[in-house]
């Protein structure tokens, strides 16, 4: 194309915007132009005229027919705003400068392995078809605030923003009015900045509403302030230098999980607290958080008796459970390893699996009596460790009274699954000497053995073994003889009872000897535990 008139046989608008073109100004007459021409303007552009810098922009203008600029090289901008597109654009494989694409109607966009050199804008835009940017390479920052997205195809509602295993050298803004109508696909891509999804609506109910699985991010994942989503947002094995930030924001999954997360490794917090509400189970095993796992005030609406929030194997400095009201399906934190562990009575699930959960600290600090309800409520039984981890905490931290406490229950809840020989055994245990962590409970049994035996012998004595030589009897050592099986002074030797004193004596002996024996096994205990 050369010269300074547009070619024969284009439309009034054709020449205008050929026109305007040629001096890199605005072109706006809400009429059409064919795609055909848009290309040919693109890729044989005509001389500028002096003093001018030759761009297309175009304004309120219906471009008829396919926009194909596939391999194309662009260097400029392309901008477009308020523009209809009768067909999908094709740009796979293309090189531009720049692309904006502000408050436009496309029934798609076919985006392939293009190659964008500074920033990507598709705001305020209506798209009702798929956008696929699979592959591309994004030098700024990718955005898509206000647009409405609809995916369609066998399945409507699927594949509405496909973002695979592209680069963005900057942020992904799509936050502040974005809703998409389907899957938004952001798997193995590689953003050097933030993604940015507050107040965004990702409504795919029947199935992902946001694939993000090996996304890694620079920045944070902000989804605070009013993100919706309807459908699974999965996150498993991102990479986050940031945080993933999740404040006021509702997930809703009709089907399967309304968060998946496992393998996550957050650089920073991850908060699912202050307004977060999920309405589905919250699967995210294996997460490695830098700084704090944070749920308080938040709300996981579970059916009772089914999986709420399943968390295992995973490690943070501080893992903060305060709840906005209990969760009423189980949690499982089983092998969790955090620092500092939050959590309030008010606030507690109601079915919760802390086997292996390691932890140095409790918040707030509170007496054994009101923590060891907690568990209680493991849906599979009695476990000892959780016992033993709460009993540690509280003997680091100077707290040996309660740390006894802990024990004991241990002691008595493994009681329940003795069978009944066991289970004897075990309560004389705990009559008597607490199991070793009460012993000043044995003090008071002797006490009692000995008061009722010198009460009983001072009223009845019993006979002399050798009438003769009788030695002086002494109620208190002769009660001291039978009730201690390891002491001889001599009495119980020199004296027998008869009749019903014979019964009192052996009484007495077998009290003694268990008292003796459960005294040195709780002894033993205490030993090891030092």
């Amino acid at each position: 194309m050369s010269g300074s008139l547009a070619p024969g046989g284009w439309s009034g608008s054709e020449r205008g915007m050929w026109a305007a073109f040629r001096r890199g100004e605005w072109y706006a007459d809400g009429g059409e132009v064919r795609a055909s021409v848009v290309r040919r303007l693109l890729l044989a552009p005509p001389p500028a005229e002096p003093g001018h810098l030759p761009r297309l922009r175009l304004r309120d203008v219906r471009i008829t027919g396919r926009l194909d600029l596939a391999e194309a090289v662009v260097a400029g901008t392309l901008r477009l705003r308020s523009c209809r597109f009768e067909q999908v654009p094709c740009l796979d494989g293309a090189s531009l400068g720049a692309l904006e694409l502000r408050d436009c109607e496309l029934p798609g966009l076919s985006a392939v392995g293009v190659t964008i050199g500074r920033q990507c804008e598709l705001t305020r835009c209506r798209v009702e078809g798929p956008i696929d940017l699979y592959g591309a390479s994004i030098g700024g920052t990718l955005h898509l605030e206000d647009s409405r997205l609809t995916g369609h195809g066998e399945r409507r509602g699927e594949g509405a923003l496909q973002l695979l295993c592209a680069t963005v050298g900057g942020d992904i803004q799509a936050g502040s009015g974005l809703r998409v109508d389907g899957c938004t696909d952001l798997r193995d891509t590689s953003v050097r900045g933030s993604v940015v999804l507050k107040r965004a609506e990702l409504r795919n109910p029947s199935g992902m509403a946001l694939k993000a699985n090996r996304l890694h991010i620079g920045g944070d994942l902000n989804c605070r302030g009013g993100l919706v989503a309807e459908g699974t947002v999965d996150l498993c094995d991102a990479r986050l230098g940031g945080g993933a930030l999740f404040e006021d924001a509702s997930l809703t999954a009709e089907h399967g999980p309304a968060l998946r997360a496992h393998g996550i490794d957050v650089g920073a917090e991850f908060n699912l607290c202050d307004g977060f509400t999920a309405r589905g189970r919250l699967s995210m095993s294996s997460v490695t958080v830098r700084s704090r796992f944070c749920f308080k005030d938040g709300l996981i609406d579970a059916p009772v008796g089914q999986p709420a929030l399943l968390s295992r194997r995973s490690t943070a400095s501080e893992l903060d459970m305060r709840f906005r009201a209990p969760v009423r399906g189980t949690v499982d934190l089983s092998h969790t390893r955090v620092t500092v562990l939050s959590g309030t009575p008010d606030s507690w699930p109601t079915a919760l699996r802390m086997e292996g959960v390691v932890y140095d600290s409790l918040l707030p600090q509170l007496p054994a009596a009101q923590r060891l309800p907690l568990l209680a409520r493991d849906p599979e039984g009695f476990t000892p460790q959780p016992y033993e981890q709460l009993a540690a905490a509280y003997r680091q931290h100077g707290h040996d009274g309660d740390a006894r406490t802990v024990l004991l229950a241990k002691q008595r809840r493994l009681r329940t699954t003795l069978p009944w020989p066991g289970r004897v055994w075990s309560g004389l245990q705990d009559i008597t000497v607490g199991y070793g962590y009460l012993p000043m409970r044995a003090v008071w049994w002797l006490c009692a053995i000995m008061l009722s035996g010198i009460l009983l012998f001072t009223r009845w004595p019993p006979q002399a073994v050798d009438p003769g030589k009788p030695p002086r009897f002494q109620a208190a050592i002769y009660t001291l003889d039978l009730v201690l099986p390891l002491v001889d002074f001599g009495q119980e030797q020199a004296f027998s009872p008869r009749g019903g004193l014979q019964w009192a004596a052996a009484v007495l002996i077998c009290l003694g000897w268990l008292l003796a024996t459960t005294a040195a096994a709780g002894a033993n205990r205490t030993l090891r535990r030092a």
